[in-house]
């Protein structure tokens, strides 16, 4: 059988067990310690603009918690990118609230500043009220249009709580993903450009708000010397095992995400005389996108191939591939739930591929992922 082709796999940069193994030596196997301290730091450093981050269990968790401190509550909506994971809007309900799923636009593959503007007004109409927050995506790694994202919500005096799970290292204008809203969210789970094997962060813009997160991921405890419980509180901090692995990773981010970036450039150069194929690309110079996974678009009268086809191929050559993300206008769970659509992501979901983009890859793995797809 020929060598297996994973779509992204976690890649060890060297330095992790170092960490995991101060930990054990120091007996720091707890949700708290140097690790989880020293990683925070770390993301802070990186992401800079004076930014607060709060290491925790999951990337949905930093999104529950976002909403939680957003003051969400079961009465109110919130706008979500429908063209995402499910993690995305999971948290909406975890609330109680309504999620409200806004389409995408072509360029970027996400939220729609147009459709964003109308469900805004829409919602105000039907409700008499604007909804509680706003949670933009910037998918696959490509940022968002957040300048025009940003400028709505501002005029509507609406918070943004933004998705970065699939960004870390993306940038608009200059300009970390993640630091642009209220709020932003990091994943760290065993397919991003790094990993802490399952993990996330809540990005913040005060100390205040950095504290008041810590306090809800553990437990909502009272400052008193029993244990009192005046809020909901939950177990959402990350272990200072996992935060080790994160230490490490940190270290070799960019070499990571350079791979990542240089694997979407070779597969760009190999598909570009492809028929009805086309691979996801920036806009402009304004979107430095991590290319976290590498995406194309099927057109199967011009390709003479559906995406289907391929996938099934690439998977007889023993190469994983996934469809894009079923927007979540589409989702039984959220079939009752409002929506503002255009056609755009339905579209991508029918005819869009992520292919095998993690930085272990070779270039001669890329080649024969290609050569596959351009077999008939």
């Amino acid at each position: 059988m020929k060598k297996r082709i994973l779509l992204s796999l976690a890649h060890m940069g060297g330095k992790e067990q170092d960490f995991i193994q101060e930990a054990f030596d120091t007996n720091w196997v707890v949700p708290l310690g140097p690790n989880v301290n020293g990683f925070e730091e770390d993301l802070e450093k990186y992401i800079g603009e004076g930014k607060q981050v709060v290491a925790l269990s999951a990337g949905t968790a930093a999104i529950h918690l976002g909403l939680v401190l957003l003051g969400v509550q079961s009465s109110d909506e919130v706008i979500c990118q429908s063209f995402t994971f499910a993690a995305s809007a999971n948290p909406i309900k975890y609330q109680g609230a309504t999620p409200v799923f806004v389409d995408s636009e072509r360029d970027t593959w996400n939220m729609d500043p147009v459709l964003l503007e109308k469900a805004i007004l829409d919602r105000k109409e039907k409700t008499g009220k604007y909804p509680k927050a706003i949670i933009p995506v910037h998918l696959y790694g490509m940022p968002a249009k957040m300048d025009e994202i940003m400028a709505i919500a501002n005029k509507y005096d609406i918070p943004v709580l933004e998705d970065a799970a699939e960004a870390l290292g993306s940038n608009y204008k200059g300009r970390k993903c993640g630091t642009f809203g209220h709020f932003g969210v990091l994943s760290f789970n065993g397919n991003k450009i790094i990993t802490t094997s399952g993990g996330g962060a809540l990005i913040c813009n005060s100390e205040k708000e950095a504290k008041e997160t810590m306090f809800y991921a553990t437990q909502a405890r009272e400052n008193a010397p029993h244990y009192q419980h005046e809020k909901i509180g939950y177990n959402y901090r990350l272990s200072n095992i996992c935060a080790g692995i994160g230490r490490g990773q940190m270290m070799v981010l960019d070499e990571h995400m350079h791979r990542r970036q240089a694997i979407h450039k070779l597969y760009t150069e190999l598909l570009k005389e492809a028929k009805g194929i086309t691979v996801m690309k920036k806009p402009s110079d304004d979107f430095d996108s991590n290319f976290w996974l590498t995406c194309i678009l099927v057109d199967p009268k011009k390709a003479g191939q559906t995406r289907e086809e391929i996938a099934d191929r690439l998977a007889q050559d023993n190469i994983e591939t996934r469809p894009l993300w079923k927007p979540m206008h589409l989702q039984p769970v959220f079939k009752d739930t409002p929506m503002y659509v255009n056609g755009v992501s339905e579209a991508l979901f029918n005819n869009g591929l992520c292919l095998p983009s993690g930085s272990l890859l070779t270039n001669e793995d890329i080649q024969r992922v290609v050569q596959v797809i351009l077999e008939k």
